[in-house]
């Protein structure tokens, strides 16, 4: 598996994909978060669950592209899937993974 260096790799790869995505970030936050892994706000605020830094980098970044996502679709419906495959073709394996990941630690 691939790790995260730190908090400074991880918010360089956010802002990334904010840039291949067009999307504009006010503020970016790694913090502990009981029930997400990320949140984000109409003002362009994203707040990251700090577990992400101890997964696989895949992992973060589907994260991540999910949440900036959603600056330009606000639910989970067809169209937010389809910039999911455009942008991240494996997303759902991704999101299996994820999964699988919350039930192995809980």
């Amino acid at each position: 598996m691939n790790y995260w260096k730190d908090k400074a790799e991880f918010k360089a790869v956010v802002l990334s994909w904010a840039s291949l995505l067009d999307v504009k970030v006010a503020s970016i936050y790694l913090r502990p978060m009981r029930n997400k892994w990320a949140s984000c706000s109409t003002k362009g605020n994203l707040n990251f669950n700090d577990e992400l830094l101890e997964m696989d980098k895949q992992l973060g970044e589907y994260v991540i592209v999910h949440e900036l996502l959603h600056f330009r679709v606000a639910n989970h419906g067809p169209l937010w899937k389809s910039y999911m495959n455009i942008f991240l073709p494996n997303w759902r394996e991704l999101d299996r993974r994820l999964k699988d990941f919350v039930n192995k630690n809980s």
